[in-house]
Parts: C-alpha cells; sequence; structure tokens
C-alpha cells in the first residue's frame, strides 16, 4: 500500500481558538482527514519525518505515582477528576500539558511530572523519591488527535505519609478526593474496568494499573 503524503500545503486550517485547533489534512487528491489538536500548523505531527517525530516533545505528561512508605504496602495514587468531554469523574493520573518553562528547565517531562505532581496532590518530591521515563512519547488517541503523552513512573520512598492536597489545581480542573489502590485493589479494578464505585478511567490511568500490578516500578 502507498503510504500517505502531507505536506504544510496539503493542509487546511478548519477551526483555530486558544485551545484547540482542527485541521483538514488531504493525503491524496479529493481525499481529506480531521485532525484535533493543540499544535500550530508548522508543528502538527502529521507533517513531520519520521526523525522529527523521534526528537518530538510530546504535548503533555501522564504520571504513576506510586507510595512506597516505611513498613507499608505500596500503595497507587490516583485521583476522582472531573473530564467534560465525558461528562463525569473519571479515576485519574497527576497530568498536566508541558510548558515553556519546562521545555526551558532543560527536561521538560520531568519537570512537567514533578510540577503537575505537586499542584493535583500537594507533594513535593524529595531526595529519596525516584523518577523514571517509562515512555517519551505515546499516542492516546491518533484516529482523532495526533496529542501525546510521556509517561513518567515517580516511586515516592517515605518514612511516612506526605500531606497531601488537591487545592492547586488550575483553571478547568476540578478534583474529588483521592484513591489509594494495593494491588489486589488495582487487579480488582482492572478487571472491572471501575472502581468500586463503578467509575470509569482514561488510558493512561490504565497504563498506571498494569505498571503497578506488573511489579516494573520496583
Amino acid at each position: 500500500m502507498k503510504t500517505p503524503v502531507i505536506t504544510k500545503e496539503k493542509v487546511k486550517s478548519v477551526f483555530d481558538n486558544k485551545y484547540v485547533k482542527v485541521f483538514d489534512l488531504q493525503y491524496e487528491e479529493g481525499k481529506h482527514y480531521l485532525d484535533a489538536t493543540r499544535r500550530p500548523l508548522d508543528e502538527l505531527t502529521a507533517v513531520k519525518s519520521d526523525e522529527e517525530v523521534r526528537k518530538m516533545v510530546p504535548d503533555a505528561v501522564s504520571c504513576v505515582v506510586i507510595l512506597n512508605l516505611k513498613g507499608k504496602e505500596p500503595v497507587l495514587c490516583l485521583s476522582r477528576e472531573y473530564r467534560f468531554p465525558a461528562g463525569r469523574f473519571l479515576l485519574s493520573v497527576p497530568a498536566g500539558l508541558i510548558d515553556k518553562a519546562d521545555i526551558e528547565n532543560g527536561n521538560a517531562i520531568l519537570a512537567t511530572a514533578e510540577r503537575e505532581i505537586c499542584e493535583e496532590t500537594g507533594i513535593k518530591l524529595e531526595p529519596s523519591d525516584k523518577m523514571t521515563v517509562i515512555s517519551p512519547l505515546l499516542f492516546s488517541t491518533p484516529g482523532m488527535t495526533d496529542e501525546s503523552n510521556a509517561v513518567v513512573q515517580v516511586v515516592l520512598n517515605r518514612d511516612l505519609m506526605p500531606k497531601m492536597s488537591q487545592d492547586g489545581a488550575e483553571g478547568t480542573e476540578c478534583f474529588d478526593g483521592f484513591i489509594m489502590l494495593n494491588k489486589e485493589e488495582a487487579i480488582k479494578t482492572i478487571k472491572a474496568s471501575t472502581d468500586e464505585n463503578g467509575i470509569y478511567f482514561s488510558t493512561y490511568t490504565w497504563i498506571a494499573l498494569m505498571v503497578f500490578i506488573s511489579g516494573m516500578w520496583k
């Protein structure tokens, strides 16, 4: 099969505002595909070369946060976050967009992870904690959008439970408490596809559950 080629000249803006853009990608004469994105035309993934994509900074970072407290069973930290397109609260991981300051920091992915964890959980990282990039770039819904996330594993190695708060949430972010799952509870959540209250979750929360269950974080 011939690989479609999309160039900037074949891309037309359909909708454009501060938060989201929609582009018409013409991949063959008379054939089109719509792309919902946060990126301007020059930064669209569709018009990048393979080499450019390999070096691309993702749009956002999702964090697998594991509390490894001394003398306690490790738990995965999730939250209930209201997601407007879904119209309900979903089980979520600390996550957020990479901003200009994060990029200027030198390691945009880790800088974003540290900032978002602080904003959404109130936890400030300490020297005993460990951050690891699991994946530098994943596409969650490539049939609709070119938005990408990095996935970062954060293990909080502490003697005592840190103070946690969702007061740092910004903009439209709306939270309704934390959920701490041990391995058995995480397995039940995966099998049920919801928590015990019937709350669903995103692809990135599924990844966090699987990372935690697998023990690959150890």
